[in-house]
């Protein structure tokens, strides 16, 4: 039977099955999406291979303090999470180690991979900028444009604690350089129209609400209203525009989800198996039919809900470069006064 563990019962499974002891056919994931569709990747894979997926769910720190304080007992064959930033604290904590696969390493691309083969991208969202179509007439067309002082006080965007805009930044960082990347963010923190707050959906309800004109947020929240109803911004979607940014330069940022297998994985064969199975076409369809993500692998087709927001040229720079800049980027956030 499948385990479905929340953080909270982690331990009961150590201590019942010890990883020594844990039975060959099953495949351990320590993950932090907390999305529900997943659930068919999980089952497809059992269909498909007969391995039984016990999965952990919580938070990625949460999930990465355990796997370090578990150590060689650690049940944990994979770890599943969400942004650049957790991934590359993953690395830093030595949790993951590095596979040869050449599955992976053919078919997600360079850019979307570890320099040392200990993570991979699975599926992706951009990062965009969100409009009032009647009350914005010239919206930025880059992310440098949301430090422009025309925008004073019509930016609605998260808090600098949340990975989505830490990686953003240190793409930023990469791409343009530290100084320039100094003034974007205190140019964006003079242009608030109110203190960071709430997710990226609540910066989609600022708009629909008329606490801001402009916002920034993931493509997916706003696919999702499309798709589904999301209270506060589906039944008024049809007054938000969107601009995928930078597309003469860079192209649009991309937050990435992806995973790893366990420094210390009991079935390190099945962890590969199921890594290489999130790459295969089935598993990259379903991430934009299931959570209206945007898949890793190119060429894989889109559902109607991703395709609706048109063809955007994505930036493709190194993430291993990117997650570097994190460091850098989050001492940015602090001199700037970005909450």
């Amino acid at each position: 039977m499948r385990q479905i563990l929340t953080y909270g019962t982690v331990a009961l499974m150590t201590a019942l099955a010890p990883a020594a002891a844990l039975a060959e056919g099953e495949v351990n994931i320590y993950s932090s999406r907390h999305y529900d569709t997943d659930e068919r990747l999980y089952s497809d894979f059992e269909a498909a291979t007969g391995i039984t997926v016990n999965r952990i769910e919580g938070k990625a720190d949460e999930l990465i303090a355990r796997m370090q304080a578990e150590g060689r007992n650690s049940p944990a064959d994979i770890l599943l999470t969400v942004d650049t930033s957790r991934l590359k604290r993953a690395k830093d904590a030595g949790v993951l180690q590095s596979i040869d696969s050449a599955v992976l390493e053919t078919r997600v691309p360079g850019y979307l991979q570890d320099a040392d083969n200990q993570w991979f991208g699975f599926s992706q969202r951009a990062r965009i900028i969100f409009y009032d179509k009647a009350e914005v007439n010239d919206p930025p067309r880059t992310y440098l444009d949301l430090s422009d002082p025309r925008y004073k006080g019509l930016v609605c965007i998260r808090s600098s604690s949340n990975t989505y805009n830490q990686t953003l930044l240190a793409s930023i960082i990469e791409n343009h350089g530290p100084d320039t990347a100094r003034a974007w963010a205190k140019g964006v923190v003079a242009n608030m129209a109110r203190a960071p707050q709430g997710g990226d959906t609540d910066q989609l309800r600022g708009i629909v609400s008329g606490e801001c004109e402009i916002a920034v947020s993931n493509s997916y929240y706003f696919a999702r209203a499309i798709r589904t109803d999301v209270k506060g911004v589906s039944d008024q979607i049809g007054m938000i525009g969107w601009v995928f940014p930078s597309q003469n330069a860079e192209g649009a940022h991309m937050n990435l989800s992806g995973g790893g297998v366990a420094v210390h994985a009991p079935h390190r064969d099945n962890a590969i198996r199921f890594l290489e199975y999130l790459a295969s076409e089935q598993a990259q369809k379903y991430f934009s039919a299931g959570n209206d993500e945007y898949p890793a692998v190119p060429g894989v087709g889109l559902s109607p809900s991703v395709a609706a927001l048109g063809f955007f040229k994505p930036d493709d720079v190194d993430l291993s470069a990117v997650a570097a800049r994190l460091p850098e980027a989050q001492k940015i956030f602090n001199e700037v006064g970005w909450e």
